[in-house]
């Protein structure tokens, strides 16, 4: 009994000296911030139910456009190239001649349907083996209509160039730095297309931070926010989508029949 009052006694001490400080003045509260956690699911898809994509929660893009960036492919909304199939969803990039075009493809947003501001989202994904695939786990801002580009910022969470497939990069584009942007970086990965990896982006008022499997190899933080570097503050919606050729596509090889992105679960937490 004598133990337990003085283990309280003890307890209300310290309690007592972290409100009212030891007598230094310098003592500063401890504060948290919530939305620095990002740790709530509220948002996921975990592709479990077979066929085409839940259009509750996806859309497309449809077309051969070029895309601002040389892509040679028809993105389409048939399940030939996109599709979910015992918890997978499958994007895969296919040669045909299709439309005018010589290849297909899909692009998935939730544009439309879910965007947010702030928050963390992880992508499990293993990525496309061919030379001249460019997949891309992204986000936009959800002005883009009525703003343009790149003014309505871009978070690139993941992407791979064409001739490359041992590395992946997170690149932000914004009215300050955008086309070959400045605010990119690349880290190794020599199995990304072998095996499945997270690909996460955590998003605060004050920073972006890029990691794989829950390292952070990336940072963006400008010291002096402005809406030239900083867009940062308004919704985004994600993007999923794998390109073929282009400027970080690259050379598609002749012999070149199909490769795709395969994505386990898209989850956001704020």
């Amino acid at each position: 009994m004598k133990l337990k009052n003085l283990t309280i006694l003890n307890l209300f001490v310290v309690l007592l000296l972290i409100s009212c400080g030891s007598g230094d003045d310098s003592t500063v509260p401890i504060e948290i911030d919530d939305e620095q956690l990002n740790d709530t699911l509220v948002w996921t898809d975990e592709f479990t139910d077979n066929g085409s994509p839940n259009s509750s929660k996806w859309t497309y893009d449809i077309g051969n456009n070029g895309w601002g960036n040389n892509e040679v492919q028809f993105y389409t909304d048939r399940t030939q190239n996109a599709v979910a199939r015992d918890g997978i969803l499958s994007i895969t990039a296919r040669k045909e001649n299709y439309n005018g075009s010589n290849y297909t493809s899909s692009r998935l947003k939730t544009q439309g349907k879910y965007f947010f501001t702030y928050g963390k989202v992880e992508v499990r994904a293993k990525l496309p083996a061919s030379a001249g695939t460019w997949p891309a786990i992204w986000m936009l801002g959800a002005n883009f209509p009525s703003v343009g580009w790149p003014a309505c910022g871009e978070i690139d969470i993941m992407e791979q160039k064409g001739w490359d497939k041992t590395k992946v990069a997170s690149t932000l584009h914004n009215l300050s730095s955008s086309g070959d942007s400045r605010n990119t970086r690349e880290t190794s990965l020599p199995d990304s297309s072998s095996e499945f990896h997270v690909y996460g982006m955590n998003w605060t008022r004050e920073k972006i931070e890029f990691s794989v499997d829950g390292t952070i190899y990336y940072t963006y933080s400008p010291s002096n926010k402005t809406s030239e570097n900083w867009p940062y503050n308004e919704p985004q919606f994600i993007i999923l989508n794998v390109a073929m050729g282009g400027t970080l596509g690259g050379d598609i090889p002749s012999d070149f029949s199909e490769s795709k992105m395969e994505i386990d679960y898209v989850r956001v937490y704020q």
